[in-house]
């Protein structure tokens, strides 16, 4: 059935939607199942998005018709199409009228992901009013709160040198603290792996008080703050917060130290918001680990990475997983840097739209997944800055020396990029950035052809 005459209007222009303030606008790529138009099912989305279905119903009356979603515009050579969904149709809480994300998803990326009609569907852009953004959480904490207790500028604070406990999983609680002190040593923050837990051979219990012990030697060692991220993802709410009732007792006066670790992307937006909304004062970080299933480069359903991201801000993350823009091991590219200029700005131009974020906090972006202290610098030169958070597993735990030393050549990476140094002249006045050239030959000789006749390397 055809419903474009009731589910899309091409004379609505984007601008007055946007000055109404009473949408939030979706763009999507869309391909039709062969057989069908386009604006016949691009229609037929926005219908099942909202108050239609595949028959007229009985039940429809004119207020009902006012909640609508409409196709205002569709660009069928670029296979485009743009979606106006009224605020009013999203589910508020009760107990403080916010709106939720899970229902934006469930309209938004429910099933029309589905449809017979449709062949791909795939969310790429969207807006949230300015005078609506107040019904969604966003952030608590930002990185200015580490940058803090680091002991540096609330402000442009810099490189968080991090590092993930390396293997991710078949440390006992000795090894696991013990690997957790040995970087501490030369480094800022260390996470959890997205699988550790509790498992039956590292017992959280046990564990937890260890790593406090390698945190408070440590920081006592070298006169530093260190910086811990502990997964609390569990099931169970009342789980969640056991575990994070349990790391904070333990940690003790460092309990500002910890950082909270949600799986985001599994947990769903209602962990997030236990997170965020149970321990205001930690910061929140987002592990977004099989967000690859649906946001791919190679998939045409689902919703992008950026979009991922820019969810993460309106549930309330601190920081954000945003993979490494093409410089590590992950799927991804240069200009995937949109998706940390858009959580870490307080306005930014999208794919499609102009988001403003009216002073809402910003998300950490946070880098993973294959980097080292040679990669860093031509990462930093894309990005444009270097306020993040890195957590660089072989690329500390590899590093020949050790795991401080891994962490010391990642601190230096980015000394080197800062001053605007060639990391060839650099090394020769820096050992530890100097021996990563050694510890990881295959990225050295992919990036800096030459390197061991000029830093006088002869393996």
């Amino acid at each position: 059935m055809d419903q474009s005459n009731r589910y899309a209007d091409l004379t609505l222009k984007e601008e007055d939607l946007i000055a109404g303030q009473n949408h939030i606008l979706v763009a999507y790529t869309m391909t039709p199942a062969t057989g069908y138009g386009y604006l016949e099912t691009a229609a037929h989305v926005a219908a099942e998005s909202s108050t239609g279905t595949n028959v007229e119903v009985s039940t429809t009356d004119d207020f009902t018709k006012d909640l609508d979603a409409m196709i205002y515009e569709i660009d069928e050579a670029e296979g485009i199409m743009k979606v106006a969904y009224p605020f009013d149709l999203f589910d508020r809480n009760n107990i403080d009228g916010k709106t939720m994300i899970v229902s934006f998803l469930t309209l938004a990326i429910g099933n029309n992901q589905g449809m017979g009609d449709v062949a791909n569907l795939q969310m790429f852009d969207f807006w949230v009013p300015e005078t609506k953004l107040h019904l969604f959480d966003g952030p608590s904490v930002d990185i200015s709160h580490m940058w803090k207790l680091l002991g540096r500028p609330r402000e442009n604070g810099g490189y968080i040198a991090g590092t993930i406990i390396k293997p991710k999983l078949g440390l006992r609680p000795e090894p696991f603290a013990d690997a957790a002190y040995q970087f501490w040593l030369g480094g800022d923050f260390i996470k959890n792996d997205e699988p550790q837990g509790n498992q039956v051979f590292c017992p959280m219990k046990k564990v937890i008080p260890m790593v406090v012990d390698s945190m408070k030697r440590a920081q006592d060692e070298t006169g530093e703050a260190k910086l811990f991220s502990a997964n609390i993802t569990a099931d169970d709410y009342h789980e969640m917060c056991y575990r994070a009732d349990f790391v904070l007792e333990s940690f003790g006066e460092f309990a500002p130290h910890v950082a909270f670790l949600v799986d985001g992307y599994v947990g769903g937006p209602g962990m997030v918001t236990t997170a965020r909304r149970q321990y205001p004062s930690q910061y929140l970080h987002y592990h977004r680990a099989g967000h690859g299933a649906v946001t791919s480069p190679s998939s045409k359903r689902g919703y992008t990475a950026y979009i991922l991201a820019k969810l993460s801000r309106l549930m309330g993350a601190s920081g954000i997983h945003v993979g490494t823009m093409g410089f590590g091991k992950m799927e991804g590219g240069n200009d995937d840097n949109i998706i940390a200029y858009m959580i870490e700005r307080d306005e930014c131009q999208g794919p499609v739209y102009y988001q403003k974020w009216e002073g809402m906090k910003p998300v950490t972006p946070i880098i993973s997944g294959g980097m080292n202290a040679l990669r860093l610098p031509a990462f930093f030169e894309n990005l444009g800055h270097g306020n993040l958070i890195n957590t660089a597993g072989g690329g500390s735990y590899g590093h020949i020396d050790s795991p401080a030393a891994g962490a010391v050549s990642l601190k230096q990476a980015f000394d080197c990029w800062t001053q605007g140094a060639d990391p060839i002249e650099y090394a020769k006045e820096h050992k530890e950035f100097a021996r990563a050239f050694e510890s990881f030959p295959g990225d050295a000789d992919m990036l800096y052809p030459g390197w061991r006749e000029k830093l006088g390397v002869h393996k």
